[in-house]
């Protein structure tokens, strides 16, 4: 990107302003546009670096770098890397979680908890591929995880439901002795 258009442009403005003040004013502003010509320059040059911290702002983990070359301002775009296909497992298991409903947690369960996981890493990546697939956090897709597991064991249900269950009967399994 080319600046000298820029400042002659604003050259001819600032001409074509002191026009108006006449003789005097004409004569200022010949003195002073030979040296305003490096300030324009490093002013654009800001305004533009300015800008680019903006746009990787946006683009992160990619970014825009402004670089001057002979008076010309350049910009190098760095994208974000490309995401890891997802393993087929993991992909059907971020597909599945989009399904699952948790329960509405009211009283003393509405607390959020914290735990500390410990995971070997390569599950922890995983996860991470998981999640950033599905466009979730890691968080909200350990939660989604474990919901869907307690969904699928029968054991997350609504507190209704569960006041309903036969004695000596848990989830989908008969518990007691049997001849």
């Amino acid at each position: 990107m080319e600046l000298t258009q820029y400042v002659e442009n604003l050259r001819r403005e600032l001409t074509t302003a002191a026009e108006v003040g006449g003789e005097d004013a004409r004569a200022l502003a010949d003195r002073l546009l030979p040296p305003l010509d490096a300030a324009v320059r490093l002013t654009l040059l800001e305004a533009l670096s300015a800008a680019a911290e903006e746009i990787s702002a946006e683009l992160a983990p990619g970014y825009v770098d402004v670089r001057l070359r002979g008076g010309a301002a350049g910009f190098v775009v760095t994208p974000p890397p490309a995401p890891v296909p997802a393993a087929p497992a993991v992909a059907d298991a971020v597909a599945g979680l989009g399904d699952v409903r948790l329960p509405v947690a009211e009283g003393d369960d509405a607390a959020m908890v914290r735990i500390n996981l410990r995971l070997p890493g390569n599950i922890k990546a995983l996860i991470e591929d998981a999640a950033a697939a599905g466009g979730l956090s890691v968080n909200t897709w350990i939660v989604r995880a474990a919901a869907a597991g307690l969904a699928n064991e029968g054991r997350l249900a609504a507190p209704a439901a569960a006041a309903v269950q036969q004695p000596g009967r848990v989830g989908q399994k008969y518990t007691g002795w049997a001849r």
